[in-house]
């Protein structure tokens, strides 16, 4: 008999609370679940709603607080406190699972042999206010994953699936007490970028994992207005670059300041081509410029790394 943990962290989300963990605990689903919630130091009431709701009848609701503020902390206290079921699917908290989320993971994991199966994650603009300046193309840095109505087995990083809707058999995580989510790739609270997912999805490809797609485990996800600012967007691409910079970029041999002069190159062209965007008004800008400050961030983070190194050395 398999079994089941239908988990996510949650920071001061108390009011969506009892939404979702209605949503949860209506899914159909052939094996035993549970829903395990992370709670990761919420301030306000989650603590107390979370114990009303884990007194209600239905699937079990178990709760932990993970002491450390962060989202890769809250993730893998997640794994640790499900290594006794063999399936953990993870949402986020402001999200809303459909109908047939759980059982096509469990389809997917224990029929066709997935080790990690990503589903569907669709904006919900049912309640916020689209801004024209938004198109389809900029949809993936709000988490929406949409890679048609078919399934498919993801065998390279051009199709990836994040924590927003993912499913993983835990023998992945038993037989390697190494695959954890990173800490160079941290979110604190209600903070901007993160990544942890991705290097999650990525250290899974490169050991072989059998990931697959399936487009009927599906959320709906709740984006807060303040995300919907081309500045959350430029901030985000900023961040990217700088954990990019610091973490993932080859050394080299020759820096000018603390970094490669090819970086220098970038960004001077990719400044000059935002301006050139900002005087024509083109619809493309804040894609340029979304571009413009990931190099300035891979320029910060280098310099980063390189000056650490240095301190290190004396």
């Amino acid at each position: 008999m398999h079994s089941l943990s239908f988990t996510f962290c949650t920071y001061n989300r108390a009011d969506r609370l009892e939404k979702l963990v209605s949503a949860m605990r209506s899914q159909e689903c052939s094996i035993p679940f549970e829903i395990l919630v992370i709670n990761n130091n919420s301030t306000d009431h989650s603590a107390e709603i979370l114990e009303k709701l884990a007194q209600m009848p239905g699937p079990v609701l178990r709760w932990v607080n993970e002491p450390v503020q962060g989202i890769v902390s809250a993730r893998n206290r997640a794994i640790a406190e499900s290594f006794h079921n063999d399936v953990m699917i993870f949402v986020d908290d402001d999200e809303i699972p459909l109908p047939g989320l759980l059982q096509s993971a469990v389809d997917c994991i224990v029929k066709d042999g997935a080790q990690c199966v990503g589903g569907r994650v669709k904006i919900d603009f049912s309640t916020v206010l689209r801004p024209k300046w938004l198109t389809d193309n900029l949809l993936g840095f709000l988490a929406e994953v949409d890679y048609g109505p078919e399934a498919f087995w993801i065998k390279d990083d051009s199709t990836p699936v994040w924590t927003a809707n993912v499913a993983y058999h835990m023998e992945l995580f038993r037989q390697n007490p190494q695959l954890r989510f990173d800490k160079n790739y941290d979110r604190l609270g209600k903070g901007i970028g993160g990544g942890s997912d991705k290097r999650m999805f990525l250290s899974l490809l490169k050991q072989g994992a059998r990931i697959r797609y399936c487009p009927q485990m599906a959320v709906l996800h709740d984006v807060e207005p303040w995300r919907l600012a081309r500045s959350y967007f430029l901030k985000l691409h900023y961040l990217d670059g700088l954990r990019r910079g610091q973490f993932e970029m080859h050394d080299y041999p020759r820096t000018i300041f603390g970094f490669p002069p090819f970086l220098a190159a970038h960004l001077i062209r990719d400044s000059i081509r935002t301006i050139g965007k900002l005087a024509i008004n083109r619809p493309e800008l804040i894609r340029q410029a979304m571009t413009m400050c990931h190099t300035w961030g891979l320029i910060r983070g280098y310099r980063k790394r390189s000056f650490m190194t240095i301190r290190q050395k004396t």
